[in-house]
Protein backbone atom coordinates (compact mmCIF):
# COMPACT_ATOMS: atom_id res chain seq x y z
CA UNK A 1 0.00 0.00 0.00
CA UNK A 2 1.17 3.55 -0.68
CA UNK A 3 0.97 6.47 1.72
CA UNK A 4 -2.40 7.57 0.37
CA UNK A 5 -3.88 4.24 1.40
CA UNK A 6 -4.66 3.04 -2.11
CA UNK A 7 -3.06 -0.17 -3.43
CA UNK A 8 0.39 0.02 -5.03
CA UNK A 9 -0.37 -2.15 -8.03
CA UNK A 10 3.23 -2.17 -9.25
CA UNK A 11 4.24 -3.61 -5.90
CA UNK A 12 1.32 -6.03 -5.97
CA UNK A 13 2.45 -7.21 -9.39
CA UNK A 14 5.60 -8.64 -7.78
CA UNK A 15 3.38 -11.18 -5.98
CA UNK A 16 2.90 -13.00 -9.30
CA UNK A 17 6.13 -14.88 -10.10
CA UNK A 18 4.99 -16.06 -13.54
CA UNK A 19 4.92 -12.46 -14.78
CA UNK A 20 8.66 -12.11 -14.17
CA UNK A 21 9.82 -14.04 -17.22
CA UNK A 22 10.54 -13.66 -20.91
CA UNK A 23 8.79 -15.18 -23.92
CA UNK A 24 10.71 -15.25 -27.22
CA UNK A 25 13.24 -12.95 -25.57
CA UNK A 26 10.58 -10.39 -24.64
CA UNK A 27 9.08 -9.60 -21.25
CA UNK A 28 5.84 -11.55 -20.83
CA UNK A 29 2.69 -9.48 -21.15
CA UNK A 30 -0.24 -11.58 -19.99
CA UNK A 31 -3.54 -10.40 -21.48
CA UNK A 32 -5.43 -13.72 -21.32
CA UNK A 33 -7.00 -13.19 -17.91
CA UNK A 34 -10.54 -14.00 -19.06
CA UNK A 35 -9.31 -17.54 -19.78
CA UNK A 36 -7.51 -17.91 -16.46
CA UNK A 37 -5.81 -15.56 -14.03
CA UNK A 38 -2.28 -15.95 -12.73
CA UNK A 39 -1.68 -17.00 -9.14
CA UNK A 40 -0.05 -14.90 -6.42
CA UNK A 41 2.81 -16.35 -4.44
CA UNK A 42 0.61 -16.39 -1.35
CA UNK A 43 -1.72 -18.91 -3.03
CA UNK A 44 1.13 -20.97 -4.48
CA UNK A 45 2.84 -21.15 -1.10
CA UNK A 46 -0.43 -22.03 0.58
CA UNK A 47 -0.82 -25.07 -1.69
CA UNK A 48 2.73 -26.16 -0.91
CA UNK A 49 2.19 -25.67 2.82
CA UNK A 50 -1.00 -27.72 2.75
CA UNK A 51 0.65 -30.70 1.09
CA UNK A 52 3.67 -30.31 3.36
CA UNK A 53 1.85 -30.10 6.68
CA UNK A 54 -1.84 -31.00 6.48
CA UNK A 55 -2.56 -33.40 3.62
CA UNK A 56 -5.22 -35.89 4.68
CA UNK A 57 -8.72 -36.74 3.54
CA UNK A 58 -11.48 -34.61 5.01
CA UNK A 59 -14.55 -35.55 7.09
CA UNK A 60 -13.29 -39.10 7.59
CA UNK A 61 -10.55 -39.29 10.18
CA UNK A 62 -10.25 -38.77 13.91
CA UNK A 63 -6.50 -38.21 13.65
CA UNK A 64 -4.97 -34.75 13.78
CA UNK A 65 -4.10 -34.41 10.09
CA UNK A 66 -7.65 -35.22 9.01
CA UNK A 67 -9.06 -32.83 11.57
CA UNK A 68 -6.76 -30.01 10.41
CA UNK A 69 -7.49 -30.69 6.75
CA UNK A 70 -11.22 -30.65 7.45
CA UNK A 71 -10.90 -27.41 9.39
CA UNK A 72 -9.12 -25.66 6.52
CA UNK A 73 -11.64 -27.00 4.01
CA UNK A 74 -14.61 -25.75 6.01
CA UNK A 75 -12.89 -22.42 6.67
CA UNK A 76 -12.65 -22.01 2.90
CA UNK A 77 -16.40 -22.54 2.66
CA UNK A 78 -16.93 -19.80 5.23
CA UNK A 79 -14.69 -17.47 3.22
CA UNK A 80 -16.70 -18.10 0.04
CA UNK A 81 -19.94 -17.50 1.94
CA UNK A 82 -18.64 -14.17 3.21
CA UNK A 83 -17.16 -13.15 -0.15
CA UNK A 84 -20.42 -13.58 -2.07
CA UNK A 85 -22.64 -12.69 0.90
CA UNK A 86 -24.61 -15.92 1.06
CA UNK A 87 -26.94 -16.39 4.00
CA UNK A 88 -25.58 -19.77 5.10
CA UNK A 89 -22.61 -22.08 4.69
CA UNK A 90 -25.15 -24.70 3.67
CA UNK A 91 -25.63 -22.78 0.43
CA UNK A 92 -21.99 -23.15 -0.65
CA UNK A 93 -21.18 -26.34 -2.56
CA UNK A 94 -17.65 -26.99 -3.80
CA UNK A 95 -17.37 -28.39 -7.32
CA UNK A 96 -14.68 -28.84 -9.96
CA UNK A 97 -15.57 -25.50 -11.55
CA UNK A 98 -18.38 -23.44 -13.06
CA UNK A 99 -18.98 -26.02 -15.78
CA UNK A 100 -19.45 -28.76 -13.19
CA UNK A 101 -21.76 -26.47 -11.21
CA UNK A 102 -23.96 -25.73 -14.22
CA UNK A 103 -24.10 -29.40 -15.15
CA UNK A 104 -25.11 -30.25 -11.59
CA UNK A 105 -28.02 -27.81 -11.63
CA UNK A 106 -29.08 -28.68 -15.18
CA UNK A 107 -29.16 -32.39 -14.38
CA UNK A 108 -30.71 -32.23 -10.91
CA UNK A 109 -33.19 -29.48 -11.72
CA UNK A 110 -34.03 -31.06 -15.05
CA UNK A 111 -34.76 -34.45 -13.54
CA UNK A 112 -37.04 -32.95 -10.92
CA UNK A 113 -38.72 -29.93 -12.49
CA UNK A 114 -38.65 -30.20 -16.31
CA UNK A 115 -41.24 -31.97 -18.41
CA UNK A 116 -42.24 -32.32 -22.05
CA UNK A 117 -42.99 -28.92 -23.57
CA UNK A 118 -41.27 -26.82 -20.90
CA UNK A 119 -38.91 -24.02 -21.87
CA UNK A 120 -35.42 -22.99 -20.71
CA UNK A 121 -34.43 -19.36 -21.27
CA UNK A 122 -30.79 -18.47 -22.01
CA UNK A 123 -29.16 -15.39 -23.54
CA UNK A 124 -27.53 -15.02 -26.92
CA UNK A 125 -24.13 -14.36 -25.39
CA UNK A 126 -23.82 -17.47 -23.23
CA UNK A 127 -20.59 -19.45 -22.99
CA UNK A 128 -20.95 -22.96 -24.38
CA UNK A 129 -20.78 -24.23 -20.79
CA UNK A 130 -24.11 -22.51 -20.13
CA UNK A 131 -25.68 -23.78 -23.35
CA UNK A 132 -24.70 -27.41 -23.86
CA UNK A 133 -25.75 -28.77 -20.42
CA UNK A 134 -29.21 -27.25 -20.95
CA UNK A 135 -29.40 -28.69 -24.46
CA UNK A 136 -28.60 -32.14 -23.08
CA UNK A 137 -31.33 -31.98 -20.46
CA UNK A 138 -33.77 -30.38 -22.93
CA UNK A 139 -33.24 -33.23 -25.39
CA UNK A 140 -33.70 -35.78 -22.65
CA UNK A 141 -36.86 -34.21 -21.23
CA UNK A 142 -38.45 -32.94 -24.44
CA UNK A 143 -38.02 -29.27 -23.62
CA UNK A 144 -37.11 -26.32 -25.83
CA UNK A 145 -34.57 -23.53 -25.39
CA UNK A 146 -35.44 -19.89 -26.00
CA UNK A 147 -32.92 -17.07 -26.26
CA UNK A 148 -32.82 -13.44 -25.11
CA UNK A 149 -31.42 -11.63 -28.20
CA UNK A 150 -28.82 -8.87 -28.21
CA UNK A 151 -28.00 -5.80 -30.29
CA UNK A 152 -24.90 -4.78 -32.23
CA UNK A 153 -23.31 -3.27 -29.12
CA UNK A 154 -23.53 -6.65 -27.41
CA UNK A 155 -26.31 -5.63 -25.04
CA UNK A 156 -29.30 -7.84 -24.26
CA UNK A 157 -32.66 -6.65 -25.59
CA UNK A 158 -34.45 -6.76 -22.27
CA UNK A 159 -37.56 -5.16 -23.75
CA UNK A 160 -38.24 -8.62 -25.19
CA UNK A 161 -37.85 -10.39 -21.84
CA UNK A 162 -41.49 -10.05 -20.79
CA UNK A 163 -42.71 -11.84 -23.92
CA UNK A 164 -40.06 -14.56 -23.57
CA UNK A 165 -41.05 -15.38 -19.99
CA UNK A 166 -44.18 -17.53 -20.18
CA UNK A 167 -45.96 -20.16 -18.13
CA UNK A 168 -43.80 -22.71 -19.96
CA UNK A 169 -40.53 -21.13 -18.76
CA UNK A 170 -39.15 -23.21 -15.92
CA UNK A 171 -35.67 -21.72 -15.45
CA UNK A 172 -33.53 -18.82 -16.69
CA UNK A 173 -29.74 -19.18 -16.98
CA UNK A 174 -27.64 -16.15 -17.96
CA UNK A 175 -24.08 -14.91 -17.61
CA UNK A 176 -23.42 -11.89 -15.44
CA UNK A 177 -20.51 -10.82 -17.69
CA UNK A 178 -19.84 -11.98 -21.25
CA UNK A 179 -16.46 -13.64 -21.65
CA UNK A 180 -16.16 -12.63 -25.32
CA UNK A 181 -17.73 -9.14 -25.26
CA UNK A 182 -17.13 -7.95 -21.72
CA UNK A 183 -20.77 -6.89 -21.43
CA UNK A 184 -22.02 -6.56 -17.85
CA UNK A 185 -25.59 -7.79 -18.01
CA UNK A 186 -28.40 -6.31 -15.87
CA UNK A 187 -28.91 -9.60 -14.08
CA UNK A 188 -30.77 -8.09 -11.13
CA UNK A 189 -33.49 -6.84 -13.48
CA UNK A 190 -33.64 -10.24 -15.18
CA UNK A 191 -33.95 -11.98 -11.81
CA UNK A 192 -36.71 -9.63 -10.68
CA UNK A 193 -38.75 -10.15 -13.84
CA UNK A 194 -38.33 -13.92 -13.69
CA UNK A 195 -39.28 -14.04 -10.01
CA UNK A 196 -42.46 -12.10 -10.72
CA UNK A 197 -43.59 -15.25 -12.51
CA UNK A 198 -42.06 -17.66 -9.99
CA UNK A 199 -39.22 -18.70 -12.30
CA UNK A 200 -35.82 -19.53 -10.73
CA UNK A 201 -32.63 -18.02 -12.15
CA UNK A 202 -29.07 -19.33 -12.43
CA UNK A 203 -26.32 -16.74 -12.86
CA UNK A 204 -23.00 -17.73 -14.43
CA UNK A 205 -20.56 -15.52 -12.55
CA UNK A 206 -17.39 -16.93 -14.10
CA UNK A 207 -16.40 -13.58 -15.64
CA UNK A 208 -17.83 -11.40 -12.88
CA UNK A 209 -16.40 -12.88 -9.70
CA UNK A 210 -12.91 -11.40 -10.30
CA UNK A 211 -14.08 -7.99 -11.52
CA UNK A 212 -16.87 -6.76 -9.26
CA UNK A 213 -18.42 -7.12 -5.84
CA UNK A 214 -20.89 -10.00 -5.68
CA UNK A 215 -23.83 -10.15 -3.28
CA UNK A 216 -26.03 -13.14 -4.07
CA UNK A 217 -28.48 -12.21 -1.32
CA UNK A 218 -28.99 -8.76 -2.81
CA UNK A 219 -29.22 -10.15 -6.34
CA UNK A 220 -31.72 -12.73 -5.06
CA UNK A 221 -30.53 -15.28 -7.63
CA UNK A 222 -31.46 -18.89 -6.99
CA UNK A 223 -28.13 -20.30 -8.18
CA UNK A 224 -24.73 -18.68 -8.76
CA UNK A 225 -21.66 -20.43 -10.15
CA UNK A 226 -18.00 -19.57 -10.65
CA UNK A 227 -14.57 -21.15 -11.10
CA UNK A 228 -11.67 -20.57 -8.74
CA UNK A 229 -9.10 -20.22 -11.49
CA UNK A 230 -10.84 -17.06 -12.72
CA UNK A 231 -10.12 -15.34 -9.40
CA UNK A 232 -6.43 -16.15 -8.79
CA UNK A 233 -7.02 -19.64 -7.36
CA UNK A 234 -5.95 -22.94 -8.96
CA UNK A 235 -7.87 -24.93 -11.52
CA UNK A 236 -10.13 -27.79 -10.52
CA UNK A 237 -12.09 -25.96 -7.85
CA UNK A 238 -15.35 -24.09 -8.22
CA UNK A 239 -18.49 -23.08 -6.39
CA UNK A 240 -22.18 -23.72 -6.73
CA UNK A 241 -24.22 -21.35 -4.62
CA UNK A 242 -27.85 -22.32 -4.27
CA UNK A 243 -30.61 -21.00 -2.08
CA UNK A 244 -31.07 -23.47 0.73
CA UNK A 245 -34.68 -24.19 -0.20
CA UNK A 246 -33.64 -25.12 -3.73
CA UNK A 247 -30.73 -27.29 -2.66
CA UNK A 248 -33.04 -29.12 -0.29
CA UNK A 249 -35.43 -29.85 -3.16
CA UNK A 250 -32.86 -31.02 -5.71
CA UNK A 251 -31.60 -34.62 -5.79
CA UNK A 252 -27.84 -35.28 -5.71
CA UNK A 253 -26.03 -34.94 -9.02
CA UNK A 254 -23.50 -37.66 -8.17
CA UNK A 255 -23.35 -40.51 -5.68
CA UNK A 256 -20.41 -41.69 -3.59
CA UNK A 257 -18.72 -41.31 -0.27
CA UNK A 258 -19.45 -38.42 2.10
CA UNK A 259 -22.72 -37.42 0.41
CA UNK A 260 -24.61 -40.17 2.21
CA UNK A 261 -26.24 -40.56 5.60
CA UNK A 262 -26.94 -44.31 5.60
CA UNK A 263 -26.41 -46.88 2.85
CA UNK A 264 -27.89 -50.32 2.38
CA UNK A 265 -28.54 -52.35 -0.74
CA UNK A 266 -32.21 -51.63 -0.22
CA UNK A 267 -32.06 -47.87 0.35
CA UNK A 268 -29.69 -44.91 0.74
CA UNK A 269 -30.42 -41.70 2.61
CA UNK A 270 -28.44 -38.57 1.87
CA UNK A 271 -26.29 -36.30 3.99
CA UNK A 272 -27.36 -32.82 5.04
CA UNK A 273 -26.46 -29.71 3.04
CA UNK A 274 -24.06 -28.91 1.56
CA UNK A 275 -22.47 -32.35 1.74
CA UNK A 276 -25.34 -33.93 -0.18
CA UNK A 277 -23.76 -32.51 -3.35
CA UNK A 278 -20.10 -33.25 -2.53
CA UNK A 279 -19.56 -36.88 -3.49
CA UNK A 280 -16.22 -38.61 -3.08
CA UNK A 281 -12.89 -37.07 -2.20
CA UNK A 282 -13.27 -33.38 -2.87
CA UNK A 283 -10.48 -31.06 -3.99
CA UNK A 284 -9.87 -29.94 -0.42
CA UNK A 285 -6.47 -28.43 -1.22
CA UNK A 286 -8.03 -26.45 -4.06
CA UNK A 287 -10.78 -25.22 -1.76
CA UNK A 288 -8.19 -24.02 0.74
CA UNK A 289 -6.29 -22.26 -2.05
CA UNK A 290 -9.52 -20.61 -3.22
CA UNK A 291 -10.01 -19.29 0.28
CA UNK A 292 -6.50 -17.85 0.22
CA UNK A 293 -7.18 -16.23 -3.17
CA UNK A 294 -10.32 -14.60 -1.80
CA UNK A 295 -8.31 -13.35 1.18
CA UNK A 296 -5.78 -11.88 -1.24
CA UNK A 297 -8.39 -10.11 -3.36
CA UNK A 298 -10.22 -8.85 -0.28
CA UNK A 299 -6.98 -7.37 1.10
CA UNK A 300 -6.53 -5.34 -2.08
CA UNK A 301 -10.19 -4.35 -2.12
CA UNK A 302 -12.65 -5.09 -4.88
CA UNK A 303 -13.51 -1.43 -5.36
CA UNK A 304 -9.84 -0.64 -6.00
CA UNK A 305 -9.62 -3.58 -8.41
CA UNK A 306 -12.72 -2.40 -10.28
CA UNK A 307 -11.33 1.11 -10.63
CA UNK A 308 -7.92 -0.14 -11.77
CA UNK A 309 -9.34 -2.47 -14.40
CA UNK A 310 -11.83 0.13 -15.65
CA UNK A 311 -8.95 2.55 -16.24
CA UNK A 312 -6.94 -0.11 -18.10
CA UNK A 313 -9.91 -0.94 -20.31
CA UNK A 314 -10.61 2.70 -21.07
CA UNK A 315 -6.99 3.36 -21.96
CA UNK A 316 -6.64 0.28 -24.18
CA UNK A 317 -9.93 1.01 -25.92
CA UNK A 318 -8.98 4.62 -26.68
CA UNK A 319 -5.60 3.55 -28.06
CA UNK A 320 -6.99 0.75 -30.21
CA UNK A 321 -9.70 2.98 -31.67
CA UNK A 322 -6.99 5.18 -33.18
CA UNK A 323 -5.72 2.35 -35.40
CA UNK A 324 -7.55 2.44 -38.71
CA UNK A 325 -8.94 -0.89 -39.83
CA UNK A 326 -9.68 -2.25 -36.36
CA UNK A 327 -13.23 -2.90 -35.14
CA UNK A 328 -14.12 -3.56 -31.53
CA UNK A 329 -16.65 -6.36 -31.02
CA UNK A 330 -18.61 -5.55 -27.89
CA UNK A 331 -19.25 -1.88 -27.22
CA UNK A 332 -21.77 -2.08 -24.39
CA UNK A 333 -22.05 0.93 -22.11
CA UNK A 334 -21.26 -1.32 -19.12
CA UNK A 335 -18.21 -3.54 -19.62
CA UNK A 336 -15.68 -5.53 -17.67
CA UNK A 337 -12.01 -5.41 -18.72
CA UNK A 338 -12.36 -7.40 -21.95
CA UNK A 339 -11.39 -5.92 -25.30
CA UNK A 340 -12.29 -8.04 -28.35
CA UNK A 341 -11.62 -6.86 -31.87
CA UNK A 342 -11.05 -7.78 -35.51
CA UNK A 343 -8.83 -6.24 -38.18
CA UNK A 344 -9.76 -5.74 -41.82
CA UNK A 345 -8.53 -8.60 -44.01
CA UNK A 346 -6.25 -10.00 -41.29
CA UNK A 347 -7.04 -13.30 -39.60
CA UNK A 348 -7.10 -13.32 -35.80
CA UNK A 349 -4.65 -16.23 -35.63
CA UNK A 350 -2.04 -14.23 -37.58
CA UNK A 351 -2.52 -11.34 -35.18
CA UNK A 352 -2.13 -13.61 -32.18
CA UNK A 353 1.03 -15.25 -33.54
CA UNK A 354 2.74 -11.94 -34.24
CA UNK A 355 1.85 -10.60 -30.80
CA UNK A 356 3.12 -13.79 -29.18
CA UNK A 357 6.53 -13.15 -30.73
CA UNK A 358 6.44 -9.79 -28.99
CA UNK A 359 5.74 -11.47 -25.66
CA UNK A 360 2.02 -10.64 -25.62
CA UNK A 361 -0.22 -13.54 -24.56
CA UNK A 362 -3.84 -13.10 -25.57
CA UNK A 363 -6.69 -15.21 -26.91
CA UNK A 364 -7.86 -15.70 -30.49
CA UNK A 365 -10.83 -17.64 -31.84
CA UNK A 366 -14.46 -17.99 -30.82
CA UNK A 367 -13.88 -18.05 -27.04
CA UNK A 368 -16.50 -20.81 -26.65
CA UNK A 369 -19.05 -18.29 -27.94
CA UNK A 370 -19.98 -19.47 -31.43
CA UNK A 371 -23.51 -17.99 -31.29
CA UNK A 372 -21.96 -14.56 -30.63
CA UNK A 373 -19.56 -14.93 -33.54
CA UNK A 374 -22.41 -16.03 -35.79
CA UNK A 375 -24.40 -12.96 -34.80
CA UNK A 376 -21.57 -10.65 -35.87
CA UNK A 377 -20.83 -12.69 -38.99
CA UNK A 378 -17.22 -13.38 -38.02
CA UNK A 379 -15.22 -16.53 -37.35
CA UNK A 380 -13.51 -15.20 -34.25
CA UNK A 381 -11.87 -12.24 -32.55
CA UNK A 382 -8.66 -11.24 -30.86
CA UNK A 383 -9.38 -10.85 -27.14
CA UNK A 384 -7.20 -8.90 -24.74
CA UNK A 385 -8.44 -9.22 -21.16
CA UNK A 386 -6.90 -7.27 -18.32
CA UNK A 387 -6.32 -7.85 -14.62
CA UNK A 388 -5.22 -5.43 -11.91
CA UNK A 389 -1.59 -6.51 -12.31
CA UNK A 390 -1.45 -5.27 -15.91
CA UNK A 391 -0.06 -1.84 -16.78
CA UNK A 392 -0.46 0.95 -19.31
CA UNK A 393 3.11 0.31 -20.46
CA UNK A 394 2.07 -3.22 -21.38
CA UNK A 395 -0.90 -1.84 -23.29
CA UNK A 396 1.45 0.48 -25.21
CA UNK A 397 3.53 -2.51 -26.32
CA UNK A 398 0.35 -4.32 -27.30
CA UNK A 399 -0.77 -1.34 -29.40
CA UNK A 400 2.63 -1.18 -31.12
CA UNK A 401 2.18 -4.86 -31.89
CA UNK A 402 -1.17 -4.20 -33.55
CA UNK A 403 0.43 -1.44 -35.62
CA UNK A 404 3.18 -3.88 -36.64
CA UNK A 405 0.57 -6.45 -37.68
CA UNK A 406 -1.14 -3.82 -39.84
CA UNK A 407 2.15 -3.02 -41.57
CA UNK A 408 2.99 -6.68 -42.13
CA UNK A 409 -0.39 -7.81 -43.47
CA UNK A 410 -2.10 -4.60 -44.54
Amino acid sequence: MNTAGSPDFLQIRSDFPILNQQVHGKALIYFDNAATTQKPQQVIQGITDFYTHYNSNIHRGVHRLSQESTRLYEEARQKVQAFIHARSEKEIVFTAGATASINAVATSFGDSFLSQGDEILLSQMEHHANIVPWQIVANRKGCSIKVIPMNDAGELLLEQLDSLLTEKTKIVAVSQVSNSLGTINPVKEIIEKAHQQGIPVLIDGSQAIQHQEINVTELDCDFYVFSGHKIYAPTGIGVLYGKERWLEKLPPYQGGGDMIDHVSFEKTTYNQLPFKFEAGTMNFVGAHALGLALDYVSAIGMKSIMEREANLLQYATSQLQQIEGTRIIGTASQKASVLSFVMDQIHQYDIGMVLDKMGVALRTGTHCNEPVMNYFGIDGTVRASFAFYNTEDEINIFIRGIEKVKLMFG
